[in-house]
């Protein structure tokens, strides 16, 4: 019996290696499939990765944010979107039913920074002097003072334009003095301060005037309270309208993972389609290769072969296109996944954090997922070819021309 099957076998390498134009095609499409649900899946898994060694921890934090107003009209319009913010009275009201609770409220906003020869527009954060310390550490220099006109710079963006605590930089067209570099901080749910300028509430107001306040955050002292917290801002707030909305980070960071999840499942809805088009192009190549080889086929079940031998010979040449393609599609994956998650981080990220670059357990589960489907389709695409082969009638398939 295995010797029977090692013959089988041989006559499917034969028969692909005798089309091999039409077979590496074939395997084409298999190894462009596979390409794209490992890589796809690559990408998905590794942006989960990096966004959560960027998020920093601040399970303590909640945040209150305007409450988007609609004018008449679709509210689904961006158009009809009405711009909003916390007034000051409000943002006491807020502070009032924390307690004990600190509240910061914030302005988040861009200027124009000036640097030597290098200009720009950067994010700048507004935040009273005495609010600072509760959200910001300092790696360099100081925190400002109430009154004073000095700013702090986030780590990242005073590594790139090489400035130290005491340098000076033009700022909304303002000379400024900076009189602090922040500690590195990274990504989080309240403020990003990385890449921003940090100033003193006092300054912008007396640059721009008085403004409407971003949004507050809150730090919990006791985790447990989170909820209570949050009850009572919305029942200060929100007793007649929506006013504000509260979120704390849990809920924000289980609507980014969510969001990650569902791009995962589009990217490798994307490559399970270029998959269904690849075995599409198999089960073609098998159906002409039975056409073709319909007289072999008759020959055969003439001298005693039987129509579970011919049934194998055929699906053995789908697992080996299957197979072939896999593998290959497979290894190519992890360079493609690994190149094209480094472009997405950088874009996304714009230089946060560093992209993995190993291959971890988690990678290699998408690698042999999309190995799986790659041979699994493939024989299914050979299912019916080889079907058809083994229900030829011998003598029918004798006289065929």
């Amino acid at each position: 019996m295995r010797t029977a099957q090692r013959i089988f076998l041989v006559f499917a390498v034969r028969n692909l290696r005798r089309h091999w134009v039409r077979s590496g095609l074939a395997a084409l499409g298999i190894i462009i499939g596979v390409l794209a649900i490992a890589s796809l899946g690559i990408l998905g898994n590794n942006l989960i990765i990096l966004f959560s060694g960027l998020v920093a921890d601040v399970s303590d934090t909640v945040v209150v944010t305007p409450h988007l107003a609609a004018a008449s009209g679709d509210p689904f319009d961006p158009r009809s979107a009405l711009a909003t913010g916390i007034t000051e009275r409000d943002a006491d009201r807020i502070a009032h039913a924390v307690g004990a609770n600190p509240s910061i409220p914030l302005i988040q906003t861009a200027e124009a920074l000036k640097k030597g020869r290098e200009s720009g527009y950067i994010p700048v954060i507004v935040l009273h002097a005495s609010d600072m310390p509760l959200l910001l550490s300092v790696a360099e220099g100081s925190f400002p003072p109430g009154s004073g006109r000095g700013v702090l710079i986030g780590a990242r963006l005073a590594h790139e334009l090489d400035i130290r605590a005491g340098s000076r930089i033009s700022l909304a067209g303002e000379d400024v003095r900076v009189v602090g570099v922040l500690e590195e901080r990274g990504l989080a749910i309240d403020i990003n301060p990385d890449y921003a300028v940090v100033v003193t509430h006092d300054w912008y107001t007396d640059l721009h005037g008085a403004e409407d306040y971003d949004r507050v955050v809150i730090k919990v002292a006791d985790l447990e309270e989170i909820p209570a917290v949050k009850a009572a801002v919305k029942d200060q707030m929100n007793r007649r309208k929506e006013v504000v909305d509260v979120q704390d980070s849990r809920e924000i960071l289980e609507m980014y993972y969510q969001t990650y999840d569902a791009i995962s499942i589009f990217l490798l809805g994307i490559g399970g389609v270029a998959l269904l088009v690849s075995s599409v192009s198999i089960l073609n190549v098998m159906i002409i290769s039975v056409t073709q080889r319909t007289q072999e086929i008759g020959v055969m079940r003439s001298i005693g072969a039987l129509r579970r031998e011919i049934l194998l010979m055929f699906l053995y040449e789908a697992l080996i296109l299957g197979i072939a393609g896999s593998l290959i599609g497979g290894v190519l994956s992890v360079v493609a996944g690994y190149a094209i998650t480094a472009s997405v981080a950088e874009t996304i990220f714009a230089g946060y954090g560093t992209a993995p670059t190993s291959l971890d357990a988690a990678g290699m589960r998408e690698i042999l997922t999309g190995i799986g489907f790659g041979i699994g389709t493939s024989l299914l695409a050979g299912v019916y070819p080889a079907w058809k082969a083994a229900h030829l009638d011998p003598i029918e398939a004798l006289r065929y021309e």
